[in-house]
């Protein structure tokens, strides 16, 4: 079994992409590499004892390190152990410097700084998917934004809407006849919106549907059945006052996003002058 250590001042991420992206050229050693990852490394003392370890298992050291000093010094440590290294970033750092005929600022982070908004995103854009629907409510609690409604109350494209700005979103449907999930009314009862519709827009939202999948879905879009279900929703809105109702008729998918962040930004606020 080889061993892979991947040191860096950040997050690792940058020097396990390009070890992966390398080790597929090695099929035969498919499941014979450990590759074990060491972030945050900034401090002489933590590469000693990381060199050492090495040492001692025979590994193979990969690591990006912006700051001169600390990469130097993992230089000069890993020579005295008799360990391999490769320096993903010094090489490139030097011809950067050479090309722009300035040294670069050496923070360590840095890079995971600037994108943090993004992998934020991309985070929460998983999230919204994997909880969406009544998915995973054992989960619920992690999420900053519930959603609650009935079918095609557009809790769906809502979810992916805020997960794109950053928001862990979770959505759950009321449906009559099926109990929501109990993890429901156990979460902090705050950050959970009830969404409902008119019962006539809602009813053609549904007849647009029933003609979209071309077919005929029973009484899901008669009149009749949207009120009762809408019903079914409002008495689920009343029993629990600590949800905040937002009615969706004639609204944008953006037009309601910008109310629900509008409302917890009120909350926070108030929290704030308490």
């Amino acid at each position: 079994m080889a061993t892979i250590y991947i040191v860096s001042d950040g997050t690792g991420r940058t020097a396990r992409h390009a070890l992966e992206a390398a080790l597929v050229q090695f099929h035969s050693s498919k499941g014979e590499t450990e590759v074990e990852i060491y972030a945050g490394i900034r401090t002489y003392k933590q590469i000693d004892q990381i060199v050492e370890q090495a040492a001692q298992c025979k590994a193979l050291i990969v690591y990006t390190l912006v700051d001169e000093k600390v990469r130097l010094y993992m230089q000069k440590a890993s020579r005295l152990q008799v360990v391999e290294t490769v320096d993903l970033m010094g090489p490139l750092l030097l011809k950067l410097t050479e090309h722009f005929d300035r040294q670069p600022d050496g923070m360590p982070g840095l890079y995971h700084a600037l994108n943090e908004d993004y992998f934020k995103r991309i985070d929460a854009v998983q999230f919204a998917f994997a909880h969406d629907d009544g998915q995973r409510t054992h989960e619920l609690e992690r999420a900053e934004i519930v959603l609650v409604g009935v079918s095609r109350t557009f809790k769906t494209p809502i979810s992916i809407y805020l997960a794109f700005k950053g928001w862990l979103v979770a959505n759950v449907p009321l449906v009559m006849g099926i109990a929501p999930p109990s993890e429901l009314f156990n979460v902090t009862q705050e950050k959970v919106f009830g969404l409902y519709n008119n019962p006539i827009n809602l009813s053609q939202l549904r007849k647009s549907r029933e003609e979209y999948l071309n077919g005929y879905t029973g009484e899901y879009a008669s009149l009749k059945h949207v009120k009762r279900e809408l019903e079914y929703a409002h008495q689920i809105f009343r029993r629990n006052p600590g949800w905040k109702i937002i009615n969706v008729a004639n609204k944008s998918v953006e037009e309601i996003a910008v109310e629900i962040l509008s409302w917890i930004h009120l909350r926070e606020s108030e929290n704030l002058m308490q």
